[in-house]
């Protein structure tokens, strides 16, 4: 049913903005595609001028649309968790929470706990996107987002997840017979690097090693490219190459045994991890839920 107000037909062209679709968005809210159809319709009559440019293939917002969305983001977001924090006064929480990390957070903290968190609050749905990227939750429409540092914008409240921690480099014994141990950072003119590239930026990150106090980037040959953690472990495993990996991370895997630390005086050493959310996004249930679960889970 469509909502003919100014809040309801404010909600469907926030939500049509984020999903990128009227029928993404009427999925999203639980009503008819031409309900929500008829709602922006409406808006826009109000407006008296187009918020979106429609083509057979997209949606995208105009200048004005970009205007009012940006303009009335933060408080429909308060409106609408004001409203969810009555409708869940003496309810069990609920509700979809978005969370966005990247690769590593994911496997180090999400991945071991979602059936523990999944019985214990079945009623909220975590919608996860991996994204290496520093992504701005209110932008982007997120609720939580974990990343490296405290360093965060205006309005944001930052928690932290683990203490800093160093990327650990790792060799297998095949690669060991095969390539001999490096004894220092000017002996890897002669080895092999797993490479790792970055989804957002496209760009390949360096090999960074402690050289003298100083963080030193260092060029080596590449015998695999890849965008996941994983693979490069499993790289590491059979002996392609010299593997980045987190120290907690390492601590995970059953068969740590099997790789064999290098150039561990070298070690670079990564900030903290945490966790960071809106200042009032914790205020409602679902949100606050997931924060005290993962503080919870960290130790914290």
């Amino acid at each position: 049913m469509k909502d003919n107000s100014y809040y309801g037909q404010l909600n469907v062209f926030q939500i049509i903005a984020q999903e990128g679709s009227i029928s993404a968005a009427a999925r999203k809210l639980g009503i008819a595609v031409p309900s929500a159809s008829q709602s922006l319709k409406l808006l826009e009559q109000k407006m008296g001028v187009p918020l979106f440019h429609r083509t057979t293939r997209n949606i995208q917002l105009t200048e004005a649309g970009r205007q009012l969305f940006a303009r009335t983001k933060m408080a429909m977001m308060t409106l609408n968790q004001a409203f969810e924090e009555i409708q869940n006064f003496n309810s069990e929480p609920s509700g979809t929470v978005r969370i966005t990390l990247s690769r590593f957070a994911y496997q180090l903290i999400l991945r071991p706990y979602l059936t523990e968190f999944h019985n214990r609050y079945p009623q909220i749905q975590l919608e996860i996107s991996l994204n290496d990227a520093l992504v701005n939750l209110l932008e982007e429409g997120f609720d939580l987002g974990i990343r490296f540092g405290n360093r965060i914008d205006e309005g944001m409240i930052a928690r932290q997840l683990l203490p800093a921690f160093k990327e650990g480099l790792y060799v297998s014994q095949a690669y060991l017979q095969k390539y001999g141990k490096p004894k220092t950072p000017k002996d890897l003119t002669a080895h092999q690097l797993i490479g790792y590239r970055f989804i957002s930026s496209n760009r390949i990150e360096p090999l960074v090693l402690n050289i003298d106090g100083q963080e030193t980037a260092l060029n080596m040959d590449t015998p695999l490219l890849c965008n996941d953690p994983e693979i490069i472990a499993d790289a590491t495993r059979q002996g392609l190459g010299i593997g980045r990996i987190f120290e907690p991370n390492m601590q995970t895997f059953e068969d740590k045994e099997n790789f064999v630390p290098i150039l561990q005086n070298h070690w670079r050493e990564y900030p903290p991890l945490y966790l960071y959310y809106l200042q009032h996004s914790q205020k409602a249930r679902k949100v606050q839920s997931v924060i005290e679960f993962l503080l919870e889970k960290m130790g914290k």
